[in-house]
Parts: structure tokens; C-alpha cells; sequence
């Protein structure tokens, strides 16, 4: 099985290596990062340990199951987060997304550009019809992230999900390869 491996002009999108582990704890135990993930705080060595040995033998090809890839910087290799999709066995055209950074790395554009990358990946190379993101309607940065992207705002789910001892609201987000196309060819009629 190949590496995963997406570039953009500032990060490199990766499969999970043995290195990332530290990086990987420290925002993992960060309780601003994990506040609208699925996640609990504290995350232990061994579990984080068995989480990346996890995506470093997973193939990203094939379908069913979250993919998480690491999201570093190109310039020195700095870990700065994971982006995430997962697809459906049953339904291979459409995926769902997501894209967590470290704290110290926030509102620097990261996650709309690894999240830029990893649409063009989803759209263009692997023929998706349809991609799906669903944030905590709280969740200003990420709620921000997604309008900026071009996804649609197809839902606002009244408390429906229990979530870390409360009933959260979420919002439920879309787009589809023929918006992708759209936005990407407005985006380089801009330039």
C-alpha cells in the first residue's frame, strides 16, 4: 500500500507516522481542541500509540471506516493537525469530512487549506459525488471554515445528538462535485 500523501503550497497532508505521536498527544489533551470532538481528555500514550499504528496500516483506498492523515507543515515538517474523511462501502460516491488543528496554529488558514486539498482530492481524484461536514453549531471557527469553503448549509439540527453530557445542535453541510467545479474554476478565473 502507497503512503498518503496531498500537497499544498504551505502543508503536506500525510499518512500518520511513529513521529507524530507527541504532537499528536499534546493536542489531543488540549480540552479547547477536543471541546467539539468526539474525543474525551485526557487521550493516554497507548491510546494515541494505537491510534496512529491504526492509520499507518489502514488503506486510505478503500472505502468504510475514518481516514485520518496527519497535516504538516511543509516548510519544517511541524505537525499542526489531521484531516479526516470517511466513505461509505456501500455508498463509495460520497464522503463525509473533517479537520481538527492544534490550537497554536489557529487563524493562520490551515484548515480551509488543507480542507481545500483534501475536496480536490475527494472531487477530482477520486470521482466523489457528494461530500458532507457536520460541525457543533458553536463552533464559530468551524461553521466560519465551511461557508468560506462554499458548502452549503443544507440543515440546523435542534439538540440532537448527546454529546459530553449535554444535547448539542449541529449543523449539516454539503457540496456536491458540480459546485466543486464551479467554485474551482471561479477560483482560477480570479487569479
Amino acid at each position: 500500500m502507497e503512503p498518503f500523501r496531498l500537497e499544498t503550497d504551505r502543508l503536506i497532508i500525510r499518512t500518520f507516522r511513529d513521529d507524530d505521536l507527541e504532537a499528536f498527544i499534546a493536542y489531543r489533551n488540549d480540552p479547547d481542541v477536543a471541546r467539539f470532538q468526539g474525543w474525551e481528555v485526557p487521550c493516554p500514550h497507548e491510546k494515541a500509540l494505537e491510534f496512529i499504528e491504526e492509520m499507518k496500516n489502514k488503506n486510505p483506498a478503500e472505502p468504510e471506516g475514518w481516514y485520518q492523515a496527519a497535516i504538516v507543515v511543509k516548510e519544517n515538517g511541524e505537525f499542526v493537525g489531521d484531516a479526516a474523511f470517511f466513505i461509505k462501502k456501500n455508498e463509495d460516491r460520497r464522503a463525509y469530512i473533517g479537520c481538527t488543528i492544534m490550537q497554536k496554529y489557529w487563524r493562520r488558514g490551515y484548515g480551509i487549506e488543507a480542507t481545500r486539498r483534501l475536496l480536490s482530492h475527494l472531487f477530482e481524484e477520486r470521482g466523489l459525488h457528494r461530500v458532507v461536514a457536520e460541525t457543533d453549531v458553536e463552533n464559530k471557527a468551524s461553521v466560519t471554515t465551511l461557508e468560506r469553503l462554499g458548502f452549503r448549509r443544507e440543515a440546523h439540527l435542534i439538540e440532537n445528538i448527546w454529546f459530553k453530557g449535554n444535547w448539542a445542535s449541529e449543523y449539516h453541510y454539503a457540496m456536491l462535485e458540480r459546485e466543486w467545479k464551479l467554485l474551482a474554476k471561479r477560483d482560477t478565473s480570479s487569479e
